[in-house]
């Protein structure tokens, strides 16, 4: 088991949904946290003031981590700040769904860029940082879209299933040094996204998972805080929250 007192860890995409969630859970559990965010300035500061109200340490970051500059400057800010960096959790993510005959060019990259190529950015800037801890950490929240697919997902499936692909290679190139990767695969949570589905589409969803509900943010929360205590030997995997809808 892994003390994560005092450690330090990216949340990118933080301000909100699971990102947010995944950022209070880490923070109870004595982490630093750097919450990164694009817009809404004003989320971000609201799960800051969250974090500090029980004594927590975070700072907020803003960057749009799908482009190689400003992850670096991500990067680069929180070691400045903090010393250091032992947790990265790759979370920012977008969907612009459409049918595949409606999909546009601006569609497909939008979303291979913040979902998947974010991913490269903050890791390629965070691994040397990764790489001096005693026991760095990489997550990457991926998708039971990646798993399953998803209509009128294909990109987002595409950039989902990108992620456990990136996560098993890169998990191989480290398995000697301190770091571990793996992946988190939600199902359907109880997020702002989620919640915009509509009414009669969501019954028909929440129907077909075997425990009849919606996971919440903050049971993906605890997996991300599974994986960075006790995931010393763990390496490579997918860690599937999703109700049994997909196994």
């Amino acid at each position: 088991m892994t003390e994560l007192r005092d450690k330090v860890a990216i949340v990118t995409g933080g301000s909100r949904g699971i990102g947010a969630s995944i950022a209070l859970e880490l923070a109870r559990n004595g982490v630093k946290i750097v919450l990164n965010y694009v817009t809404r300035k004003e989320l971000a500061e609201k799960i800051l003031a969250e974090i500090s109200e029980f004594g927590g340490e975070a700072l907020i970051v803003q960057a749009d981590v799908s482009n190689c500059e400003q992850a670096n400057y991500l990067i680069h800010a929180t070691v400045e700040h903090f010393g250091r960096l032992d947790i990265l959790v790759n979370n920012a993510g977008i969907t612009r769904d459409s049918t595949f005959k409606k999909l546009t060019e601006e569609d497909w990259r939008k979303v291979i860029d913040v979902n998947l190529n974010s991913v490269f950015n903050t890791t390629s800037a965070a691994l040397p940082y990764l790489q001096e801890s005693d026991a760095g950490r990489i997550i990457n929240i991926s998708s039971i879209i990646g798993q399953a697919g998803g209509f009128g997902q294909t990109n987002y499936a595409a950039a989902k299933a990108g992620l456990i692909g990136y996560t098993k290679s890169l998990a191989l190139e480290l398995a000697r040094s301190n770091v571990t990767v793996n992946t988190i695969c939600p199902g359907f949570i109880g997020t702002e996204m989620v919640q915009a589905i509509p009414e009669k589409v969501l019954e028909s969803i929440v129907a077909k998972v075997p425990q009849k509900r919606l996971g919440k943010p903050e049971e993906v929360a605890r997996g991300v805080v599974f994986l960075c205590k006790d995931g010393d030997y763990i390496t490579g995997q997918q860690l599937n929250i999703n109700g049994g809808l997909y196994m």
